[in-house]
């Protein structure tokens, strides 16, 4: 049993808070966290912004955090996600828009205003149809009810889905849902796209019903596809949900064969009998990624 880290935000010596934050389980069992708990902020001010094309929608995230804006939240939701949260919360999303954003800011009541008068002004620069503030706490909750509960509203369209959580930079955010569009009308499947637009953080959903036959091919090379998109705009193939057994054979986008191989024996280093998530992050051997 051992302790690492402090109150310290960079402790001396090598980073193995982060080496294990990051190994998804394959090099130890963490018992006990501890944590810095944040004050809760003096005021909130939540907006959605409502698009009639993606572009513009992707634009005026870029631009946001071009003016040095960083909102607490900064999330996007496409049309195909918008109609079916309508169908399961009555969130109040137009069901007609091509994109909105929600954005929300906190933090000091002192320049709120003037920070989102400047994200309208960004909004309606980039094509906005309008921006709306949520008016009271109920509003703000109905706005952000809609969104937690958009991955399950996916039912309505589909018994399943392929969440896919790439991640780019945001400038290559127009381009890249461009082409995440393109890849589900080559396949035939329907993508939904709802994420966290703000860092650039994809959740382009692949929506099927896993009764068809040969479906979940088509899903993977679809994944696939979206993957290497991803990493040829200069991201990466996850965000925040890690590789575990679904992404390893995307690893070799990102990583070469030397790195993957440094990886193989830290981790030999850690678990020698590879009792702790066998089979997990690292491809055992060479593998490809799906064509």
């Amino acid at each position: 049993m051992i302790q690492l880290g402090g109150k310290a935000f960079d402790t001396p010596g090598y980073d193995l808070v982060g080496l294990l934050v990051g190994s998804e389980g394959t090099l130890g069992v963490v018992t006990a966290v501890t944590v810095r708990l944040l004050h809760v902020p003096e005021a909130i001010k939540t907006m959605l912004a409502i698009f009639d094309d993606l572009d513009g929608a992707s634009q005026a995230v870029s631009d946001i955090i071009a003016a040095g804006i960083v909102p607490a939240t900064l999330e996007m939701m496409d049309q195909l996600m918008m109609r079916a949260v309508e169908e399961a919360t009555h969130a109040g999303y137009p069901t007609d828009a091509e994109a909105v954003l929600i954005i929300e800011l906190d933090g000091l009541k002192d320049g709120m205003e003037e920070i989102a008068e400047q994200i309208v002004e960004i909004c309606r620069r980039n094509r906005a149809r309008a921006v709306q503030v949520a008016r009271s706490a109920e509003e703000r909750d109905k706005l952000w009810a809609g969104r937690r509960g958009a991955f399950g509203a996916t039912g309505r369209i589909k018994p399943a889905y392929l969440v896919n959580d790439g991640t780019v930079p945001r400038t290559a955010l127009p381009q890249v849902l461009r082409q995440v569009r393109e890849i589900g009308q080559r396949y035939g499947l329907p993508i939904g796209n709802v994420f966290h637009a703000g860092d650039g953080n994809l959740h382009p959903l692949i929506l099927f019903d896993p009764r068809e036959e040969g479906i979940l091919e088509l899903v993977e090379r679809a994944g696939a596809e979206i993957m290497r998109i991803c990493v040829e705009a200069g991201g990466t193939i996850t965000g925040e949900h890690g590789i575990g057994l679904e992404k390893i054979h995307g690893m070799p986008l990102i990583a070469s064969p030397a790195a993957i191989q440094a990886m193989r024996w830290v981790k030999e280093a850690f678990d020698p009998i590879d009792l702790l998530n066998p089979g997990k992050v690292l491809p055992q051997t060479s593998v490809g990624v799906p064509s």
